[in-house]
């Protein structure tokens, strides 16, 4: 048989534990100046908050590439709820003029839309089929200035 097991000798402990300490306080240290950042940044509001929820869906119609992830930012940024966006069909053509079409909403909506993306005209075409508040058509008009996230 082997030899009898014995305790490691209290200074090995000693060591481990004060390094498992440090690493610990720093941890801890990190973990509490992650959270301060959070606490301070700022927040994209809740759909709705400013008024009532409004849902619409952001077609590109200006045949520049990625204008419509851009209005669904500048969307979500002022609080409406963009529940899809993507190229406007080709039968539509280019369009000069951004196009705000409501759905199932007064024409209140529109405005809000059109104040929040600061270009567009406002037109009714109810449409129970689509789920949604309104249509939102971007036009070559629509060049918004967004905020840097670094």
């Amino acid at each position: 048989m082997g030899a009898p097991l014995r305790p490691a000798s209290p200074a090995r402990h000693g060591g481990i534990l004060e390094l498992a300490r440090l690493a610990l306080s720093a941890l801890v240290l990190a973990l509490a100046a992650c959270r301060d950042e959070r606490a301070r940044a700022t927040a994209s509001p809740v759909p709705g908050q400013d008024g009532p929820r409004v849902t619409v869906e952001v077609l590109n119609a200006s045949g520049k590439p990625g204008l419509a992830k851009t209005g669904t930012r500048v969307l979500r940024e002022a609080g409406i709820d963009v529940v899809s966006f993507g190229t406007a069909p080709a039968a539509l053509g280019t369009l000069d003029t951004t196009r705000i079409v409501i759905r199932r909403r007064s024409a209140g909506a529109g405005d809000r839309i059109r104040r929040a993306l600061g270009v567009g005209r406002v037109t009714v075409q109810p449409d129970s089929t689509k789920l949604l508040d309104a249509s939102v058509l971007l036009g070559t008009d629509f060049a918004p200035r967004l905020k840097f996230h670094p």
